[in-house]
């Protein structure tokens, strides 16, 4: 994709539990977009709200066939690079590590830690080596707007947090929720990893909104929630993840380019194999996700 496409914004929305499509957009319509990574969760649904081209993919596909761990994480950042996505909206379902997070706020995410185990990773390897930096591994301006549209809407939020993402598909031990407490966490959840990994890779601006359902284990009470109570949650939780992308399209049309938080300029010397080392193969691969660099 040439530069010039770049700097128009085009806002790619990350669907998860409960969030499985965009109301509202105009001239929707579900494609399919292959990647050499393999296959996406889903197609992809293209559209427009209010002048701003979107694109939507459910995370676990629609319906939900999907378990965090056999989403294909790699298909899914790369069909979205491939559809002119430049900035990610991810809407997550989340359990609470934190007294002051009650179910139903939401956490404008600014850090992980990763405790999953059975994942590719990198969009690089053998033939092609890349280290990504991710010290701030999401984008603060897109983070920025989020929280103004959030305080617009009224719903209850926090700036700023830790994602502990777990593999899952069970839940923690209650050793473990302590233990992530311990460790300064605020949410947990089972699919914001390695999402925001290969979103830097692919130098998408990526944001996270978790969506607190209910508390992790470690709270008194959390036996004494109900299903039903937690469905309820989560469906109140998607319904206002749409009004959250309703109000982003006026907030994205000033977006500059590139981003002053280096989100669309994260490979700039992050490759270190030698041009003639290179695999051509996996140089072929990473023609949407480095092609910037790569030429």
């Amino acid at each position: 994709m040439a530069e010039e496409e770049y700097r128009k914004p085009v806002l790619g929305v990350i669907g998860g539990s409960g969030v499985y499509d965009i109301d509202g957009l105009e001239n929707a319509r579900w494609h399919t977009v292959n990647s050499p990574f393999g296959t996406p969760s889903d197609q992809l649904l293209f559209g427009t709200l209010d002048g701003l081209d979107m694109v939507f993919l459910p995370r676990h596909g629609r319906g939900h066939p999907l378990p965090p761990s056999a989403i294909n994480y790699r298909a899914n950042i790369d069909a979205l690079k491939r559809a002119g996505v430049t900035e990610i909206l991810s809407v997550s379902a989340v359990g609470s590590l934190h007294e002051s997070l009650p179910p139903g706020t939401f956490v404008i995410v600014d850090q992980f830690i990763d405790r999953t185990i059975a994942r590719e990773k990198s969009f690089f390897g053998t033939g092609l080596v890349a280290h990504v930096g991710m010290a701030h591994p999401v984008s603060a301006w897109v983070g920025d707007r989020v929280e103004n549209a959030l305080a617009e809407l009224e719903i209850p939020y926090k700036r700023g947090g830790t994602y502990l993402a777990m593999e899952g598909p069970q839940f923690s031990t209650l050793a473990e929720s302590n233990l992530y407490r311990q460790w300064g966490c605020h949410v947990i959840g089972m699919t914001n990893m390695p999402e925001a990994k290969l979103a830097r890779e692919a130098e998408m601006a990526y944001c996270t909104v978790a969506m607190v359902t209910d508390f992790d284990c470690w709270h008194p009470e959390h036996d004494h929630v109900t299903v039903e109570a937690i469905v309820k949650v989560l469906l109140d939780n998607a319904d206002k993840a749409r009004s959250l992308v309703k109000a982003m399209p006026a907030r994205l049309k000033d977006r500059p380019y590139p981003l002053p938080d280096g989100s669309h300029t994260a490979l700039d010397n992050a490759i270190i194999t030698h041009p003639d080392k290179r695999d051509p193969a996996l140089v072929k691969a990473l023609s949407a996700v480095a092609g910037r660099v790569l030429g």
